[in-house]
């Protein structure tokens, strides 16, 4: 007889949870890729240098006592010495006599200290839980804020594509329409989390505010500039890609401000277009230059995030702008989304099951055949 699902409502048993928990197949890559993560969050270079010359056992030991100890400097003063308890109670193991109201109690220190741990490890999971609340509304409101997938404009197939490496992104992408004027837009916020994604918003806040009142790319770009300058610290910046196309012409203009070159796929070769000009929101002026890109019949221009290049795989390998050229190169004659489905699915049977790192995002325009 098949076990049932629990009926809605309520809660799974312990017991059911934990054999489902062994039964899973990726439970072996699931705690390596975690102890992985650890690593690289609470070990600085200095000792990811020294375990390097380090055997395995001493590595080994080495590891998890530095991990304990980060661990242990990440608590809160009042938790710092919670576990400072629990400790000594494993280390010392006595028995305490209670005699609580005339009963006689006898309780081990071992048992009191895995009840600390628990309470500790309770008190985490509910910081947990709570960031993980307000994670989720920033996300739906990103999502919210995000453009159709597969713009219309006459005479263009477009696709754009966002994929966050956390539950908030740092990337954007958008697209507004002012008469036969359209505009795209992709940035990639320095850093990550809660800040990036602030000044991903403000951002796209600044270009929907500044960009039906101004034509001018280079004038646009520069007003972008002064904007996110002045509302962001130093150690805040962003790149950022505008392309504005129009209905029934071939021409694609376009301004960089520290991004990676866009590529240009013709005729099954693929061109990277020049270097762009600094990013925005580091210095208060700076001159940005406008490119045009004339578009075939078929022609495609691929804007794409670092987060495509520098896409690991389990060995610590970059899938590379090299690669994405190859990638590109093949697919002459492909529509925009085919073009664009057929790039993030090299990407993620490149990486399988190691984690992004970084926020994907690429915004394609193919001038239709």
């Amino acid at each position: 007889m098949k076990n049932s699902a629990p009926p809605p409502g309520t809660e799974p048993g312990m017991g059911r949870t934990l054999r489902d928990d062994l039964s899973r197949t990726d439970l072996h890559n699931t705690l390596r890729r975690d102890f992985k993560e650890l690593r690289e969050l609470f070990l600085d270079d200095h000792r990811k240098e020294r375990l390097a010359g380090m055997g395995r056992i001493k590595g080994w030991l080495c590891t998890v006592w530095w991990l304990l100890k980060a661990m242990f400097f990440k608590l809160t003063p009042a938790r710092r010495l919670l576990f400072a308890l629990a400790v000594i109670f494993l280390a010392t193991s006595f028995t305490v006599n209670l005699d609580p109201e005339g009963q006689h109690v006898t309780v081990r220190t071992s048992v009191l200290a895995v009840a600390v741990l628990l309470f500790i490890l309770m008190l985490e999971l509910k910081d947990k839980l709570l960031a993980q609340n307000e994670l989720e509304a920033g996300r739906l409101i990103q999502a919210a804020l995000q453009p159709e997938k597969t713009p219309t404009v006459d005479g263009w197939s477009c696709w754009l594509a966002t994929t966050a490496a956390n539950e908030v992104g740092g990337d954007l992408v958008d697209v507004q329409a002012y008469g036969e004027r359209t505009l795209f837009s992709l940035a990639d916020v320095s850093g990550k989390g809660v800040r990036a994604a602030l000044v991903t918003t403000r951002l796209q806040a600044v270009i929907r505010a500044l960009a039906p009142e101004e034509s001018d790319l280079t004038r646009l770009l520069g007003r972008i500039n002064s904007q996110i300058y002045r509302s962001t610290t130093r150690n805040m910046f962003a790149s950022l890609v505008l392309l504005d196309i129009t209905s029934a012409i071939g021409e694609v203009r376009l301004v960089n401000a520290g991004h990676l070159p866009p590529m240009v796929l013709r005729g099954g070769a693929v061109e990277e277009l020049a270097k762009g000009d600094p990013a925005v929101g580091i210095f208060p002026d700076v001159p940005f230059h406008e490119e045009r890109v004339q578009l075939q019949r078929g022609d495609a221009i691929i804007v794409y995030s670092d987060g495509i290049p520098d896409a690991k795989n389990e060995a610590g390998e970059f899938f590379t702008s090299g690669r994405l050229r190859q990638v590109i190169s093949g697919m002459d004659g492909l529509g925009a989304e085919a073009l664009g489905s057929r790039i993030m699915g090299a990407v993620a049977a490149f990486r399988r099951d190691e984690r992004l790192y970084d926020d994907i995002s690429m915004v394609i325009l193919r001038r239709e055949a």
